[in-house]
C-alpha cells in the first residue's frame, strides 16, 4: 500500500521578496499603509475646500443671476461691509464661548461627584440623567425644548407658581440665544460627563493615596494629582466643543429660524439661507470660508494654549 505526502504550497519567489523587502524597510510599509487614508483626505477633504474657495471668488450677475467666474473679492467685501453679519459673527462666537464654557464647568464636577462620592445607585440615576439627552437626535432634543419652553410650557408653568414669567424665551430677542445655548449645553452634557468619566477612572489610585499619606487634604490632592491628569480630556473637550457649537445649525432651524431680528442667527444658519434659500453660491460659500478661518484660528489658538498646561501621563 503506497502512500503520497501532501505537497504545501510554497510562496512565490515574488511574494517572498516583497514580503522580505517590506519587513526589512519598515517606513516603506508605514507609507504605503497610509496612502488609501491620506488619498482620500486630499480628494475628499482638500479638493473640496480648493473647489469652495474658488467659488468663494466668484460673483454673480445682478442682472441675469448667472455665476461669473471671475476670480474676485467682491463677496468678502460685501460680508465685510454687512452690519447683520457683524452681529451673526458676534452671535456665533458668543455661543461657542458660552457652551464650551457651561459644558465644562457642568460636567466636570457632575463626573468628579458620580466618581469619587455617589453610591452606585445615585450613580446609576445620574448617568442615565445625562445619558438621555444625548441619545435622541438634534431634531427631537429641538422641538421638546421648544414645547417645554412655551408660553404654556412646563417651564413657564414653574415659573408662574413663583409669582415669575411667562416668558417668550425664543421670542424675546434678549433671551433667544441664550436660550439657544442652554439647549445645546444641555444637548452635549452627556458626552462631556462620558468623556470626564472615563478620565477620572483612569486616574491611578496609587497617586492618590500617595498624596493622602503625604498629608495633602482633597483640596491639594484634586488640585495637584486628579485635576493634572484629567487635563489632556479637558482639551479634547474645549475643543470639541468649540469646534461643534460654531456649526450648531438643526436646533436654531427648529426653534428660532435665526429670528427674532437675528437674534440666534448664526454663521451655519445664515450660509444656509444664503445658499439654499436664495441661492448664493459665491457668497455662501464666502460665509463658509470665514467659518472655517474663525475655527482653524479657534481650535490652534485652544492647542497652544493648552498644550502648555496639560500633563500626559502618570
Amino acid at each position: 500500500m503506497s502512500t503520497t505526502t501532501p505537497t504545501i504550497a510554497q510562496p512565490s519567489g515574488l511574494r517572498t521578496r516583497v514580503s522580505a523587502f517590506l519587513y526589512r524597510r519598515r517606513l516603506v510599509k508605514l507609507l504605503l499603509l497610509l496612502v488609501p487614508p491620506l488619498t482620500w483626505i486630499v480628494v475628499v477633504y482638500l479638493a473640496a475646500l480648493a473647489v469652495l474657495l474658488f467659488t468663494s471668488l466668484w460673483i454673480e450677475d445682478e442682472l441675469s443671476g448667472r455665476i461669473v467666474h471671475t476670480l474676485t473679492l467682491d463677496n468678502f467685501r460685501e460680508l465685510w461691509n454687512q452690519p447683520v453679519y457683524r452681529t451673526i459673527t458676534e452671535n456665533t462666537v458668543l455661543m461657542a464661548i458660552a457652551v464650551t464654557i457651561a459644558d465644562a464647568l457642568l460636567a466636570f464636577p457632575l463626573a468628579y461627584y458620580m466618581v469619587r462620592m455617589a453610591s452606585p445607585k445615585m450613580r446609576a440615576v445620574l448617568f442615565v440623567g445625562v445619558l438621555m439627552p444625548l441619545w435622541s437626535s438634534y431634531l427631537i432634543k429641538a422641538y421638546t425644548w421648544r414645547l417645554m419652553t412655551a408660553y404654556d410650557g412646563p417651564i413657564n408653568w414653574a415659573f408662574g407658581k413663583v409669582g415669575l414669567g411667562p416668558y417668550g424665551f425664543f421670542q424675546d430677542p434678549d433671551q433667544a440665544l441664550y436660550s439657544i445655548v442652554a439647549m445645546t449645553v444641555w444637548g452635549w452634557l452627556g458626552f462631556d460627563v462620558i468623556v470626564y468619566l472615563a478620565a477620572l477612572q483612569g486616574v491611578p489610585e496609587s497617586l492618590v493615596e500617595a498624596a493622602r499619606l503625604d498629608g495633602a487634604g482633597r483640596w491639594a490632592t484634586f488640585r495637584h494629582v486628579v485635576f493634572p491628569l484629567v487635563s489632556p480630556a479637558t482639551l479634547f473637550l474645549i475643543v470639541w466643543s468649540t469646534i461643534n457649537a460654531l456649526q450648531v445649525f438643526d436646533e436654531i432651524y427648529v426653534t428660532t429660524r435665526g429670528g427674532p431680528l437675528h437674534a440666534t442667527t448664526v454663521m451655519v444658519y445664515y450660509l444656509y439661507s444664503q445658499a439654499f434659500e436664495f441661492f448664493h453660491a459665491g457668497y455662501a460659500a464666502a460665509i463658509a470660508e470665514v467659518l472655517f478661518a474663525i475655527t482653524l484660528v479657534f481650535s490652534l489658538l485652544q492647542l497652544w494654549l493648552g498644550n502648555r498646561r496639560v500633563h500626559y501621563g502618570s
